[in-house]
């Protein structure tokens, strides 16, 4: 893609968050289109923001479970960025209409002490590195349709990670852990929506270990000169499926030990 096509792109994603409306499948607009290409239009979207004041506060992983990369024919997660905006607290209210179609994750939340990059990064460091792990929501959205209506064919890894890998906000509990004291790949959750349990999962569902993730990530960033800052809130993929979060919802994840995290939708 060129410049111009990126940069018109980002614009369109932009465009959709603020109007509510979805826009049409990139992958199919432009059908080489690469990866590179889509993390390219991924930035553009994110300066865009950053210039009318956003802070970025983090980075989200997706797409680290066995079960949804096999169901979008993919061997490799995506990233996003975290911005202040997006950072709902605990127990809070997403007003309505704040988001088109908005879904819940659950995941283990990283909080970065020390900055951290580099291609030959490891587990032992990541956890060095890391001040304490939390229990965590991720809101997704998406600003892409999800099927293209006229030929039903549906999104691939180009729209997602172009869509800042359809991250929309996140919630943090309160707890904090020593993320060498827990082992994390035990830590699991029971996803609630409205008194009734849609989903559990393990911690090991994230690549068998959370903590790979974030070794993921710290390898794909430095292809491009970047790293984990301190202070950096890190999502570390989730660990259930996404559950869709319809109008008059309530969502409770129940990570037993590890804490708990609400957040409800008006």
């Amino acid at each position: 893609m060129t410049p111009e096509q990126i940069a018109a792109e980002a614009e369109s994603l932009f465009a959709a968050e603020q109007t509510r409306r979805q826009r049409g499948l990139i992958s199919l607009a432009h059908p080489g289109a690469t990866l590179d290409d889509a993390y390219a239009i991924q930035a553009a979207l994110v300066a865009r923001k950053r210039a009318m004041g956003r802070r970025q506060i983090g980075w989200k992983i997706g797409l680290t479970s066995r079960a949804m990369q096999q169901a979008l024919n993919i061997t490799t997660p995506d990233s996003g960025v975290l911005l202040d905006e997006m950072l709902f607290a605990d127990g809070a209210v997403v007003p309505a209409g704040r988001f088109i179609q908005p879904r819940i994750e659950a995941e283990i939340a990283f909080i970065m002490g020390q900055d951290l990059s580099g291609d030959q990064v490891t587990p032992a460091q990541v956890l060095a590195a890391t001040a304490a792990v939390a229990p965590s929501l991720e809101i997704l959205d998406t600003r892409i349709v999800r099927a293209d209506p006229a030929t039903g064919i549906t999104r691939t890894l180009v729209d997602t990670v172009s869509d800042n890998a359809a991250n929309a906000g996140l919630v943090l509990g309160v707890q904090r852990h020593d993320p060498g004291a827990v082992d994390l790949r035990w830590v699991g959750a029971i996803l609630a929506r409205s008194g009734v349990v849609e989903e559990t999962g393990l911690g090991a569902g994230v690549l068998n270990d959370p903590v790979m993730g974030i070794v993921w990530l710290v390898h794909r960033l430095s292809r491009y000169g970047q790293g984990l800052t301190k202070g950096d809130i890190v999502l570390s993929g989730s660990f259930i499926r996404p559950v869709e979060a319809p109008p008059q919802s309530q969502f409770k994840a129940d990570f037993g030990p590890f804490g708990h995290v609400s957040i409800s939708f008006a």
